[in-house]
């Protein structure tokens, strides 16, 4: 069955969840993003920064993904930038860039009650083998969908591949087995249109952004710091909603409308028995 979950942890839990997680319907989505987190303070339960094993260590059950800590791990990372060249942008290698510390690589996540396997690339790609990925977004699912393609070609150096960057569509493909890895950028998911020579973010509309999304088996998508931004960084000129048309309006209230739009697009258009779709809860900036 597909499945559609709110996601917020490391790119490398991405494989974990395809296989085993429980349906979730889209509209969960935007009650769990209005929600606030309860405090994460100690509840009893240890968490092992010792590496963990190949396989699931765990009762699935009782395994939720999403509590959890982020523990250091000295086999961490698992895979630098230069691993991998062209493929991550300047822009996004902090040890390019000059940051002086290392430690924060050697982090990984920790979900509470149980162990992920270590990512595996090479297995990756005979499971996705034949398969469209696509991360639809911001520049959190650029991220996203830069780490993993690292990811697998640290494990898989020998593959045959091939990019294609575009805007707003680019395209990482494992040709041997035939896997199409894309980023879509979308920060709002909704569309935007040029009117008047103006920008019309546009919070009851998503076709044209979706017509990209149709064919793929697994759908990822992220929105959330292009709504607070303003002045120079504001995406937009004007806001539409329904037959009205804003300069600005609450930024909460308009990233509600635009995952309403995008939930109902999901939930009528995605074939759930094919297409799993998770969606990326929003991360610290980045910006500095």
């Amino acid at each position: 069955m597909g499945s559609l979950l709110l996601l917020g942890i490391s790119v490398s839990a991405i494989f974990f969840l395809l296989l085993q997680q429980p349906e979730q319907s889209s509209s969960a989505i935007i009650l769990s993003l209005k929600k606030r987190h309860g405090s994460s303070g100690s509840s009893g339960n240890q968490y092992s920064s010792s590496r963990p094993s190949a396989g699931f260590q765990g009762n699935r059950s009782t395994c939720s993904l999403f509590l959890g800590t982020w523990v250091r791990d000295n086999s961490y990372p698992l895979y630098k930038p230069a691993d991998c060249p062209g493929v991550v942008e300047p822009e996004f290698d902090c040890q390019m860039y000059g940051r002086p510390d290392s430690d924060y690589l050697k982090y990984r996540w920790q979900p509470q009650n149980c162990n992920l396997p270590t990512f595996n690339g090479a297995q990756f790609l005979l499971k996705m083998k034949g398969k469209t990925i696509m991360f639809a977004g911001d520049s959190l699912g650029k991220n996203q969908w830069e780490s993993l393609i690292c990811l697998i070609i640290s494990s898989a150096p020998s593959t045959q591949t091939e990019m294609r960057r575009g805007l707003p569509l680019s395209t990482f493909r494992f040709l041997d087995y035939g896997i199409t890895m894309s980023f879509y950028k979308a920060p709002f998911l909704v569309d935007i249109d040029a009117v008047q020579g103006k920008r019309v973010l546009k919070l009851d509309e998503i076709s044209g952004n979706a017509n990209a999304w149709h064919d793929a088996d697994l759908l990822i998508f992220n929105t959330g710091h292009w709504w607070s931004h303003t002045g120079s960084m504001q995406g937009w000129d004007l806001i539409q909603s329904g037959n009205s048309y804003y300069q600005d309006m609450d930024r909460f209230v308009a990233m509600e409308k635009a995952l309403r739009t995008w939930a109902y697009w999901v939930e009528t258009h995605v074939d759930r028995s094919r297409t799993q779709v998770l969606f990326l809860s929003i991360s610290p900036t980045h910006d500095k």
